[in-house]
């Protein structure tokens, strides 16, 4: 099941003649016809292009904003990242449901290959749209919000009358062994996540929606991220992280599985059904340590081979590891602080991992790569899947040897939206 299949059902194709970003931007410009017309007839011109558009023909790189779920969780993974955390400012209510109301609009544009507004002829004013994306294709970009614990409660102020509405599995991740988290790194009141099969586009999805918000709040923190691009390589393969070991293996994927992703009728508050906890971890990684480990050594310690991803004692990527099997020696054949055999568990546990790897150039301290994972997980109940899961791995796991956890956030993404509605309405309703 995809957030795509799901929209696309609901849709209904209205006209066969798509008008694109570049048509538009065309439209306006044809002999001066745009600033002849003003601003006010430019925007008229724009909301009937806008509003006559065919959601149910969809070119193959666009995936629609409507629909159950938020897009960008389910969605088949893009090669690029722009995470943000950001910071509300505004302490007026009514402010913030209309920046999530003028978000929803904007959001469905960018992932439609539209400008996020309408266009303006008037020189003396700055453009709605910053114009780089002009000419790109969508690149199945996806928006996905989520909000945080601190726009409920922060320093023991219900800051928007939200409080009795805050999940109890919203709240800050506990401090795990090895966690040398940098609160540059850290929290938030709301997260935007963009990915996109476009650097530029992801981009200027955050840029843009960072830019309606201005006076109401700040970023934060924010992230790139990438991962193998589509031309590059097999999009059926699972992704490598920078260790050169496959990353998401046991990713759920089944209807049955994806029960673990959303939550579910009497989880917790009615607002959040339909919705996801996403933990993010910026997670360093000590990559010219690890360039010096034996091969061996970096098996064992992942439990997996490197080039097949398949569990140590097995052939292939997807062959269920036998836990139990010792070499000739009496040890296991996966050792028993092997990452893969913590993370697993009792095998209850499951997260949708959607993790990107970074690299921000050199770190200053040490001369050495600042690279790394902007680790990015989906659940349905973070104090039954990924806290005990981390608590495990913290404790025992070889991998900490080479890693460092500099980041941590919590946030609570949104149910998805229909036509008519906005991101966020459940809750603020």
């Amino acid at each position: 099941m995809s957030d795509s299949s799901i929209s696309e059902n609901e849709s209904a194709s209205l006209l066969s003649k798509k008008v694109t970003r570049r048509d538009m931007l065309k439209t306006a410009g044809i002999g001066g016809v745009g600033v002849l017309i003003g601003a006010a007839g430019i925007g008229g011109v724009m909301s009937l292009s806008t509003a006559a558009a065919p959601e149910g023909n969809k070119k193959k790189d666009t995936v629609p904003l409507y629909g159950a779920h938020q897009a960008g969780i389910v969605t088949a993974m893009q090669d690029n990242l722009y995470f943000a955390s950001l910071e509300v400012t505004t302490t007026d209510k009514t402010e913030l449901i209309k920046l999530f109301k003028d978000w929803t609009v904007a959001a469905a544009n960018l992932m439609d290959g539209k400008p996020v507004g309408d266009l303006s002829s008037n020189g003396f004013l700055p453009p709605k749209d910053t114009g780089e994306a002009e000419g790109l294709s969508p690149a199945n970009l996806t928006i996905t919000f989520g909000v945080g614990p601190s726009l409920f409660v922060k320093d023991g102020q219900d800051r928007f009358g939200l409080r009795s509405k805050q999940p109890k599995e919203l709240k800050e991740l506990p401090k795990f062994s090895f966690d040398a988290l940098d609160e540059t790194w850290c929290g938030g009141d709301i997260c935007i996540q963009a990915c996109a099969d476009d650097p530029q586009v992801a981009f200027h999805a955050v840029r843009n929606l960072v830019r309606i918000a201005r006076g109401k709040l700040i970023i934060h923190w924010a992230q790139t991220g990438f991962q193998r691009t589509k031309h590059a390589g097999n999009i059926k393969e699972t992704p490598r992280n920078l260790f050169g070991f496959k990353d998401g293996t046991v990713n759920p994927d089944g209807k049955e599985d994806l029960k673990q992703v959303w939550v579910q009728p009497g989880d917790g508050p009615n607002w959040l059904v339909g919705g996801s906890y996403m933990v993010v971890r910026r997670i360093q990684m000590y990559i010219e340590v690890w360039d010096r480990t034996t091969l061996k050594d970096q098996e064992e310690t992942f439990g997996r081979k490197r080039m097949s991803g398949a569990p140590l004692g097995k052939e292939q990527e997807f062959d269920e590891p036998d836990l139990e099997e010792k070499d000739e020696n009496g040890k296991f054949v996966i050792p028993e602080t092997a990452h893969m055999r913590l993370a697993r568990g009792d095998g209850t546990q499951q997260l949708l991992r959607r993790s990107y790897s970074y690299a921000g150039g050199m770190d200053p301290k040490t001369g050495s790569i600042d690279a790394g994972l902007l680790f990015i997980a989906f659940q349905r109940t973070p104090s039954k899947q990924f806290i005990p899961m981390q608590q495990r791995l913290a404790g025992l796991d070889k991998l900490n040897e080479y890693i460092i956890h500099r980041g941590s956030a919590l946030f609570a993404c949104l149910p998805g939206v229909k036509k008519g509605g906005y991101i966020g309405e459940t809750l603020f309703n």
